[in-house]
């Protein structure tokens, strides 16, 4: 089965860090963009932070220079270093991929999602 594997999430205190990984698996021909989404209770879903194959990257205003997303092409893994958290930072964290696979459908693969509570 392809599918994305999240790990990472937890309880930290304010001021905090935590690195999330997120590794895709399966008959998998190619990886392009990949990204983190957050959900926060009683919020929308919005993008957190993206990166192409080639290394590009992008972030949401309220994470710039806190966060650091990564990839290592050959692990098939894609991370989210993030430091100095804040309480409103909060939420299900969501992995996303775009894969090309050798049998099955290629587009856009999420991950289950993994909670961080940022709390005192």
């Amino acid at each position: 089965q392809v599918q994305l594997g999240e790990s990472g999430g937890g309880l930290v205190q304010p001021g905090g860090s935590l690195r999330l990984s997120c590794a895709a698996s399966g008959r998998i021909f190619s990886i392009d963009d990949m990204g983190w989404h957050r959900q926060a209770p009683g919020k929308e879903r919005e993008l957190v932070a993206t990166i192409t194959s080639g290394g590009s990257t992008n972030y949401v205003d309220s994470v710039k220079g806190r966060f650091t997303i990564s990839r290592d092409n050959a692990k098939r893994t894609v991370y989210l270093q993030m430091n100095s958290l804040k309480p409103e930072d909060t939420a299900v964290y969501y992995c996303n991929a775009r894969l090309r696979v050798l049998s099955g459908y290629n587009g856009n693969y999420w991950g289950k999602g993994t909670l961080v509570t940022v709390s005192s």
